[in-house]
């Protein structure tokens, strides 16, 4: 059997369309699906801190893809997806691990949540906002292969990364956020997987 054919390098989907079966997180007020999308946050009310929607499964080396949306004009409006990461015990909404992160003043740059706390790398500031949709969907893509970690939007590469501190997690949960501080939704649909090992 070929490397292309074997099954642990098919393509499967994260997410079902319908209801948040192989994922955890607040369902109850802050996620929700509507029309086949995981809808996140409020217009309404500013979100009181980060919130995740995480999967229940690890990951380590693989290839994401999915469509994203984020609106919102009051507040602090970002959103990120968590990867190789891991929940919080204190506090409990939050995780550690690597973020690729969407919007104000981020866009498509790789964050250190809760852990260095620090831009990783980030793309030229002007150049990535020829490439970003602003309040429409966009084709996201998180390329995590061995210590190489590489982002890309609409079919651009933002960065390129690679990790030299060896005491990193290359492994963990994959989480959708909505960040704490502004009054703003995400969208997020066709999650898919392609675990490479």
């Amino acid at each position: 059997m070929s490397c292309q054919n074997s099954p642990a390098l098919k393509v499967k989907s994260l997410f079902n369309g319908t209801d948040f079966s192989g994922w955890e997180g607040d369902t109850l007020t802050i996620w929700r699906v509507e029309d086949k999308t995981i809808v996140g946050g409020s217009l309404n009310n500013t979100v009181a801190h980060n919130y995740f929607l995480c999967t229940i499964d690890t990951y380590d080396d693989f290839i994401l893809k999915l469509k994203i949306k984020l609106t919102g004009d009051e507040g602090f409006i970002n959103y990120g997806i968590q990867f190789r990461s891991r929940r919080m015990n204190d506090p409990d909404y939050e995780m550690v691990g690597y973020q690729a992160d969407f919007g104000e003043a981020y866009w498509v740059s790789l964050y250190d949540e809760s852990r260095r706390n620090k831009t990783l790398i980030a793309p030229d500031a002007v150049k990535v906002l020829e490439w970003v949709n602003s309040n429409d969907w966009n084709d996201y893509e998180i390329r995590a292969e061995g210590r190489r970690i590489r982002l890309f939007i609409n079919g651009h590469q933002s960065v390129d990364y690679t990790e030299d501190d060896l005491n990193i997690p290359q492994y963990g949960l994959i989480g959708i956020q909505i960040h704490g501080g502004g009054k703003a939704q995400v969208y997020v649909k066709d999650i898919t997987i392609q675990e490479l090992k």
